[in-house]
């Protein structure tokens, strides 16, 4: 098959490791950057076109779009599904699952577990949303957020208002969610690839620090999960319509809930914690799955 992957940086691990697996498998496989690429847009043969020429015809694409640039990003997935290709996570799938409130608001109407969390653009009393989610302490959340950045543990309900009429001073649009004390500073990363979760890490975050993220210090561990666990990350990919992602799910005392589901996982961390080549297993998908205008996504909210 002859695939590509967008992404901007060929050196990366997960880029790197995406490449190998590919083409140790037989395929031939093309790394993209993503914003180099401009669109052909005619009603009757759409085409992306890249250093000035026009790109061959793809038989699927590996779409590694960053927060930063999901905008365009998905709007060049979209135009290879125009063109008929098919791509493992399809753009309105990527726009789902970036969008903070919206993911989480279709993973309650599915039932999925959640922490309690609350959105205002400018409540009249701070203090009653406070008091729906729990109550201090709380975890105050950017949209716009990645990686950790603009994530903040509020220990009292002083300090929480103060930090929420600071954010939406700068016009910030942020969620507040319950502090789950018992996961104890750990969550757990599954890669779900179609049906199946095919690697699960624990992640414990470092002294001191409330986010598990590996490059803020965390540290990773495989990890056994269980019946319902499995279950609902299944379900968080299933939601999303995304055909591979990391679905961040912490341990409760109510189980197991949904803190966040990733379209572009990162793979080093998961294939060194677990030993699972991740990276030829989402090929072995691909080769299962692929078929030129087929869709994932049809008919999701």
């Amino acid at each position: 098959m002859k695939i590509a992957i967008l992404s901007r940086n060929p050196n990366l691990y997960s880029t790197r490791r995406l490449k190998e697996a590919g083409e140790r498998m037989g395929h031939s496989v093309d790394v993209i950057d993503t914003m180099h690429c401009y669109m052909d847009i005619t009603s009757s043969r759409p085409s992306v076109r890249y250093k000035g020429a026009p790109l061959p015809k793809y038989d699927a694409v590996i779409p590694r779009i960053g927060a930063s640039v999901t905008f365009y990003g998905t709007a060049v997935v979209r135009q290879f599904e125009m063109m008929g290709t098919f791509s493992i996570n399809e753009s309105v799938a990527i726009s789902r699952s970036r969008d903070k409130l919206r993911s989480l608001q279709l993973l309650s109407r599915k039932g999925i577990g959640l922490p309690r969390t609350g959105f205002a653009h400018h409540p009249d009393k701070i203090s009653d949303l406070l008091k729906n989610v729990g109550g201090a302490p709380v975890v105050i959340k950017l949209l716009e957020g990645t990686q950790g950045i603009g994530v903040v543990l509020a220990d009292t309900t002083k300090a929480a208002e103060s930090i929420i009429e600071a954010f939406m001073g700068l016009k910030a649009n942020i969620l507040v969610q319950e502090y789950i004390k018992e996961a104890g500073g750990a969550d757990i990363r599954c890669l779900v690839i179609g049906d199946k979760v095919v690697a699960a890490m624990k992640r414990q975050a470092a002294e001191g620090e409330f986010r598990s993220n590996l490059h803020r210090g965390g540290s990773a561990e495989l990890v056994r999960l269980s019946p319902a666990e499995r279950k609902t990350a299944i379900a968080a990919a299933k939601t999303m319509g995304l055909g591979m992602s990391g679905v961040d799910i912490l341990r409760s005392k109510n189980g197991p809930v949904v803190m966040e589901v990733n379209s572009s996982p990162g793979l080093e961390g998961i294939e060194l914690a677990t030993g699972k080549d991740v990276a030829s297993l989402i090929f072995s998908y691909i080769e299962k799955t692929a078929k030129p205008n087929s869709t994932r996504t049809k008919g999701k909210g």
